[in-house]
């Protein structure tokens, strides 16, 4: 069944499961460039949570610890691999 809903900012939206993010919003906090832009918002909440802006934040996890991280999937992997890469580092071994 599907809600409608609206959001601390004001956005009316609607929803048929439970999860309390607003898409308006969240297209506003998406980064213009960057290697967070490539990915989804659901792996830029994942890695928010942690902690984790920067290639140098990555660098501390393997990549079975952020596979592990919800809203992480392989897609995100190839992005967060070029990131690090581009940036003369690697996951943790």
């Amino acid at each position: 069944m599907t809600s409608k809903r609206v959001c601390e900012q004001g956005h009316v939206y609607y929803k048929s499961s439970d999860c309390p993010t607003c898409p308006t919003c969240e297209k506003e906090k998406k980064p213009s460039e960057g290697f967070q832009s490539k990915l989804s918002a659901p792996a830029r909440r994942a890695l928010a949570s942690e902690g984790i802006a920067k290639a140098e934040d990555l660098c501390r996890y393997t990549e079975k610890e952020i596979l592990y991280l919800h809203g992480i999937g392989p897609s995100s992997l190839p992005v967060l691999r070029d990131e690090l890469e581009r940036n003369g580092l690697a996951f943790r071994a």
